[in-house]
């Protein structure tokens, strides 16, 4: 009786277990605000349309300036040099006297030349008229014709010494003007290879002009821009018209010039198109030499599909960019990329014209997300210095709780 009664308290133990599990009712977990979890608002970032358009380029090729017009002066004549009437590192006009290679010699010459000649043409006087009385007494049967011949031949004779002396003369006239060396263009003098008193001969280097304004600047240009390029002047641009701009090492103001010549072949061993410019060095600023890089004003890519720069990131599979559906819900997409210009990407595949693509700062966009779709006025610059200034006030603020932290553990 008494082990019945155990087993009667442990059966009425396990009934009342039973009927309190089953009688248990798990109660949701409200938010702790009270009404429950809500539903982030969508998030304000500028969408764009797809569309074909053409973007400015910032291209940059390095170079070297030159002075096409440089010229090295050698001597033409043989003779000692007498003077030098310049200053190394002076400039020169055109025309200026240089040097003096024994002026008075030539001179002399030239003196002797002319004498000469003179004395050829009174033979030639004289042979003229033993010629025209020969002629008078042949037609009266005075004198044989082989004497009439021979004063023919003597005239002839005469002639051709008074064009030989006439031909030395000249010669000599071009020495005497190679005895005074001239400037023959405008610029800088080098220094000079030769002193005075040293006999120089033909060939002999004297010394180098160089002029200063305008300079000369030649590049290389990649086959694709050569052709854009080409493309521009298809459609009337003027080659003169195309500005370049030279950043100057050390400098902070560019140099500005204007094409004059573009390439028509492709070089097979850079894929490169020869481009030459004319640059301006009114006060001498720049020197022969020196190195350059040169940008090409107003170069573009015509009809690309391109996104501000700051709304790629990198996914999973590569390069993404968010997209938004029907319902302004934001979708990762990877995408190809083209060449960077300036603050815009070139994408060469996986967006198609008509989507909508988020170009706003991607900060805190994730797929799902709900997106409040704002106008995009199409300046990818000024994008990129809010994100950046946004950035920086983010980053000032986290130093201010940082340093207030600092303070209050103190």
């Amino acid at each position: 009786m008494k082990l019945l009664s155990k087993q009667g308290m442990l059966a009425a133990l396990v009934i009342g277990a039973g009927i309190t599990l089953n009688g248990f009712q798990p109660q949701p977990v409200l938010a702790q605000s009270g009404g429950g979890q809500q539903e982030r608002p969508p998030h304000e970032v500028e969408v764009t349309e797809v569309q074909r358009q053409d973007i400015d380029l910032e291209r940059s090729y390095s170079s070297l300036l030159r002075s096409d017009n440089e010229v090295a002066l050698v001597a033409r004549i043989t003779g000692v040099l007498q003077q030098r009437h310049f200053e190394p590192g002076q400039m020169v006009e055109e025309g200026q006297r240089l040097y003096s290679i024994e002026p008075d010699v030539y001179q002399a010459t030239v003196n002797q030349r002319e004498a000469d000649l003179q004395s050829a043409r009174a033979e030639l006087s004289r042979a003229q008229r033993d010629a025209e009385r020969f002629e008078r007494l042949l037609s009266q049967n005075s004198v044989s014709r082989q004497q009439y011949d021979q004063a023919l031949a003597e005239m002839q004779v005469a002639r051709a010494s008074v064009a030989q002396a006439d031909a030395a003369l000249a010669r000599a006239r071009i020495d005497l003007a190679y005895s005074e060396v001239k400037a023959p263009v405008a610029g800088m003098i080098s220094l000079s290879e030769v002193n005075v008193g040293n006999l120089v001969t033909p060939g002999t280097a004297l010394t180098t002009i160089t002029p200063l304004d305008p300079l000369e600047v030649r590049f290389q240009l990649p086959q694709r821009d050569a052709f854009e390029l080409r493309r521009q002047l298809n459609d009337g641009t003027q080659l003169a018209d195309i500005m370049v701009l030279l950043d100057v090492p050390g400098s902070t103001e560019p140099l500005e010039g204007h094409m004059d010549y573009l390439g028509s072949r492709v070089s097979q061993g850079t894929s490169t198109v020869q481009a030459n410019a004319n640059v301006d060095n009114p006060n001498g600023q720049v020197l022969p030499g020196q190195f350059v890089r040169v940008r090409i004003a107003g170069l573009k890519r015509y009809g690309v599909i391109a996104v501000p720069e700051i709304a790629i990131t990198q996914g999973l599979m590569g390069p993404q960019v968010f997209v938004l559906d029907e319902n302004d819900t934001a979708r990762a997409r990877t995408i190809e990329l083209g060449e960077l210009a300036g603050p815009w990407q070139v994408v060469d595949g996986g967006l198609a014209l008509g989507e909508r693509v988020i170009v706003g700062d991607p900060a805190g966009i994730e797929p799902g997300r709900k997106i409040a779709p704002q106008p995009f006025d199409g300046n990818a610059a000024n994008l990129m210095d809010s994100s950046e200034e946004q950035q920086e006030g983010q980053g000032e603020t986290q130093q201010g709780a940082a340093d207030a932290s600092g303070d209050d553990a103190s």
